[in-house]
């Protein structure tokens, strides 16, 4: 039989219509007129000797079957020529797989010829390819250990550094707290005094400028801080790169050192799944650049920090000592002019004395005064009551009548003014009262002032440091 004939016949028409009489006249394959419509089969009466229905008998209908008639014949899955057929297609298939084994026996030889030299090749190739990869992973790793050294030791020279910004900041405590505590001690002056004066503005300033100092070193030790944590970052990254290549330095090189006939070599189930996490060729020439290129920015950062640090402990340093000065010479003229106002307000206050003494002698002498014109008043109200006695027609207002209320309302003024003139006196002499006790105290306040600044204050900035 021939397969390509066969193959053609599969494609162009069902397995029923091929007409095998011509190869061969085998019975138990399809025959001519097998491809034509089954002719339907003959029916079976209810009623005969074949009938298996049950059957009834009534005098009015007779002998009549009530149950279908079925048997294991009434329904059958295929004819004769579907027979034929199915017996045509167990011969086909044998065929096909007989012919398949002949061409897979011969393809496996040829392909056992070929998969031996590809393996050759393939391995030599492999083989190259190792020994790059060895020479390249042995470059980076020696890149990585020189920088390791650079980088091991700007670690310890900023370490240093950073050693210095913290005395720095002990130290800085000093004029912090002596400028703080003047400060405060100045908030003790009292009432007019307690103002802000020139000394308070300095002193205000050098606080500030301690306080942006500290700032500044805070700032810088939180740099230095950072730029130690790159740098060990860096490292630590760099080590842990470089103990990845040496590692894979030497599995590479056992690697090339392997050949069929090595005693080590063996089955290794999973060893051909590729990882998740595996990098790619130019994965990994970029992050190693990158390890490089960025302990190396980290090394130059810290070396340009370390630079600068000098000009700011010079600044710094130059900055308080002027501050300082500048408050020592305020200091000093407050202290002198606040000594010269002391002195003017004693004078002062023996002024102010010797005029309140004068001033309660005539409000002695004042009073004196109004006791005497009482009598005067006396005797003329005592006239008028007299004459208010007089009876009829002598109750005249005469001449006499209007001279004595004259009088008296001259006498009334005269007192009143002198009244006026010694409630004056007496208000002047509560005055010149207050105006002393007011002396007297603001030459307190000079005094409690002179003592803040002088005593106080001056010795306590003779502990003022002269270097960070």
């Amino acid at each position: 039989m021939n397969n390509n004939q066969d193959g053609d016949g599969d494609k162009e028409m069902p397995c029923p219509q091929l007409d095998y009489t011509k190869v061969d006249e085998q019975l138990y394959f399809p025959q001519p007129g097998n491809e034509l419509p089954v002719q339907p089969e003959e029916q079976m009466e209810p009623i005969g000797p074949w009938a298996t229905g049950r059957v009834t008998y009534t005098s009015q209908d007779g002998l009549t079957g009530i149950r279908p008639v079925a048997d294991r014949y009434s329904i059958t899955n295929s004819g004769e020529s579907q027979w034929r057929s199915n017996n045509l297609k167990f011969f086909k298939q044998s065929n096909e797989k007989i012919n398949e084994a002949l061409r897979a026996i011969s393809n496996a030889k040829r392909c056992v010829e070929r998969s031996y030299k590809e393996a050759d090749k393939l391995q030599l190739e492999s083989m190259e390819y190792l020994k790059n990869r060895a020479s390249e992973v042995h470059r980076w790793k020696t890149e990585l250990e020189h920088l390791i050294l650079e980088i091991t030791k700007e670690i310890e020279l900023l370490q240093a550094e950073y050693r210095h910004v913290k005395h720095s900041l002990s130290l800085l405590t000093v004029p912090e707290s002596i400028a703080g505590e003047f400060l405060e001690l100045r908030s003790r002056r009292l009432d007019s005094d307690l103002i802000r004066d020139e000394v308070e503005t300095e002193l205000t300033k050098e606080v500030a400028l301690c306080s942006e100092i500290h700032d500044l070193l805070v700032r810088t030790r939180e740099h230095i801080e950072m730029e130690l944590t790159e740098l060990k970052t860096a490292k630590a990254r760099m080590e842990m790169d470089w103990t990845d290549k040496t590692d894979s330095y030497t599995i590479d090189a056992e690697n090339i050192k392997l050949t069929n006939d090595s005693r080590i070599i063996m089955w290794k189930l999973g060893a051909t799944r590729v990882p998740a996490e595996q990098s790619s060729p130019a994965g990994y020439e970029h992050y190693t650049r990158e390890t490089l290129s960025e302990a190396e920015a980290a090394r130059q950062r810290s070396v340009n920090l370390r630079s600068t640090l000098d000009s700011i402990y010079k600044n710094a340093i130059k900055d308080l000592r002027n501050q300082a000065t500048r408050v020592d010479l305020v200091l000093s003229k407050k202290i002198k002019l606040t000594e010269d106002v002391r002195l003017q307000l004693e004078k002062e206050l023996l002024r102010c004395l010797h005029e309140l003494a004068n001033t309660e002698v005539q409000i002695e002498e004042l009073r004196h005064s109004t006791r005497g014109m009482d009598c005067v008043m006396k005797v003329a109200q005592t006239r008028l009551a007299n004459r208010l006695q007089r009876r009829n027609v002598e109750s005249c207002r005469d001449t006499p009548q209007f001279a004595l209320l004259e009088e008296v309302k001259l006498l009334n003024e005269r007192t009143s003014a002198m009244l006026a003139e010694l409630k004056v006196a007496e208000e002047t002499l509560a005055g010149l009262t207050k105006a002393r006790s007011d002396l007297e105290r603001e030459i307190i306040v000079k005094r409690k002032t002179l003592y803040l600044d002088k005593e106080r204050g001056q010795w306590l900035r003779s502990f003022y440091p002269t270097t960070i």
